[in-house]
């Protein structure tokens, strides 16, 4: 499974990436290695929303969509993971 995914870093900024698995990317995010070169001085992390894809290639596309919409629009798509 792959998965498009949003964190929330320690300043309150929003980071969009995609993993074959969120458990060990949000350890490298939290750990500062090889985590993202944005949430490295950012940390800690969590885990705020993601999406699974069967295929790499959609996870990509929903990480550049995702990463093109607004902060309110990102904060939309939170709020719909919380219900």
């Amino acid at each position: 499974m792959n998965y498009t995914y949003m964190v929330e870093c320690a300043d309150g900024s929003l980071y969009t990436g995609w993993t074959n698995c969120l458990e060990k990317r949000l350890k490298a995010h939290n750990e500062g290695k090889n985590g993202a070169k944005y949430t490295k001085v950012k940390r800690p992390v969590h885990l705020v929303y993601y999406e699974g894809y069967l295929t790499k290639e959609e996870a990509m596309r929903r990480e550049y969509a995702i990463k093109k919409l607004s902060r309110k629009e990102k904060l939309k798509l939170m709020e719909f993971m919380e219900k």
